[in-house]
């Protein structure tokens, strides 16, 4: 029989950012990990869950790039080829944009054993901080989730697609052409047509605003949100504040 003499590699889903939001199961992979490569999105407080592992940051910005791909695809094989159990912590969820695919097919490639521990995805988790439901009946069923830049760098063809349709539309990594998805709602939908904006969600460096396509590319600038946010396009963006309106509304005409 043959016999394992290496380690093992574990994604691991870090959240939306408020460490809470970590699962119990990810949490208990963190505590046994000997080595953790964390993204740039990651809440630093989930480190201190493991105080003897070795942290290595890989983190991937626009702006700044630590690591590229083909190099932390070499580090997990190497590290794990030690024996040692890799924990690849990753914001979010593991397989919604986060390049999950690539590891993986390395490691099993390699015959390394891997597992992956979802997390609470960013679009979720942000929405039900904010009590934005992506979903609602009779009014918008469904929602999209799309990416805002494919993996050249172009604006996805796919949120021309998702602008037409009824349903609620989250937009990741969308704010370096937030203008030229603004424009592409614009030519199916009115401008008072609601748009939400979060960025750092549900962590304390949070900012967020409810705007419309008309006003949301000035309001963006002069509020100074940028990366890492999250676009909910809809009137599901706008349901919280509309639910406040109608119960001061009926609080007034009970009185």
């Amino acid at each position: 029989m043959t016999k394992y003499n290496k380690g093992t590699v574990t994604l691991v889903g870090a959240g939306p950012g408020d460490p809470e939001l970590l699962t119990i199961k990810g949490l208990k992979a963190i505590e046994k990990a000997d080595v953790i490569l964390y993204d740039a999105l990651i809440n630093p407080v989930l480190l201190d869950h493991n105080p003897t592992a070795q942290k290595i940051f890989v983190g991937k910005r626009r702006d700044f790039l630590k690591k590229k791909q083909v190099e932390i695809n070499e580090l997990i094989l190497e590290l794990a080829n030690k024996g040692l159990d890799v924990v690849r912590l990753k914001g979010g969820d593991p397989l919604v944009f986060g390049r999950a695919c690539e590891e993986l097919e390395v490691a099993k490639k390699a015959f390394i054993p891997t597992e992956i521990i979802a997390g609470i995805a960013s679009y979720t988790g942000i929405a039900a901080q904010h009590q934005i439901p992506l979903t609602k009946r009779g009014e918008h069923e469904s929602f999209w989730v799309v990416t805002g830049h494919t993996q050249n760098a172009k604006l996805s063809s796919d949120i021309s697609l998702a602008a037409q349709s009824t349903a609620t539309v989250v937009v990741l990594m969308g704010m370096r052409f937030l203008a030229e998805i603004v424009d592409i709602f614009k030519q199916f939908n009115n401008g008072d047509y609601p748009v939400a904006v979060i960025q750092n969600g549900t962590t304390s460096a949070e900012k967020s605003l409810l705007a419309d396509l008309d006003t949301i590319t000035d309001l963006v600038k002069q509020h100074q949100i940028d990366n890492p946010s999250v676009l909910i396009f809809g009137q599901a963006a706008a349901d919280p504040v509309t639910h406040y309106k109608n119960l001061v509304k009926e609080k007034a005409l009970a009185l």
